[in-house]
């Protein structure tokens, strides 16, 4: 046992068996960020709606280039196990059956916040940190989207935002969005 006051910090193991022996519901969402469990906001509807737009609309863009996954684990390190709005992946022939895709597998994080941004925008260090190459969130209450690129020494080295109209696509993508392979 730990000294009065300690806090402890959990494994990605530890916390997927806590989940396995029922501490969590299904319908519990929490994640793991830097050992702690953390709860997040409920999703509204506004928000609901944006990821299924995004969703529908980055699958039909980039079909069969990337894995489109809306609101599923991505594995950052030992403590650290987020679970973004929508991550597009490297393809995997196994759709990642056997592992949840790491850092090394993302294209581009996206991240949606009805009222919470600040939350997200915490959340893009870790994402720095692991060396995600892009990260966009979308500010549903400020009507923009901040643009993260190019991860160095834990952070990005550049932030743009975006505001209603302005053009943006993803930087890294294989083949861009334009449809080529």
């Amino acid at each position: 046992m730990g000294s009065i006051g300690a806090t402890y910090r959990f494994t990605a193991e530890e916390f997927h068996r806590m989940a396995a022996a029922g501490v969590f519901t299904e319908d519990d969402r929490v994640e793991l960020l830097e050992g702690a469990i953390t709860v997040m906001s409920p999703i509204g509807h506004r928000h609901a709606a944006v990821v299924d737009f995004l969703s529908e609309r980055l699958g039909e863009a980039l079909r069969r280039r990337v894995l489109v996954r809306v609101q599923s684990p991505v594995r950052l390190g030992p403590h650290t196990e987020p679970q973004p709005d929508i991550a597009l992946l490297r393809r995997a022939e196994d759709y990642y059956r056997s592992a949840h895709p790491t850092a090394r597998d993302v294209w581009l994080i996206v991240e949606v916040a009805d009222a919470g941004v600040e939350y997200d925008r915490a959340r893009v260090r870790l994402y720095a940190e692991a060396g995600v190459p892009e990260v966009w969130i979308i500010d549903l209450a400020g009507d923009q989207i901040e643009v993260y690129r190019a991860p160095r020494s834990g952070r990005y080295e550049e932030a743009i935002t975006l505001r209603r109209g302005a053009d943006g696509v993803p930087g890294g993508l294989p083949g861009g969005l334009a449809g080529r392979r």
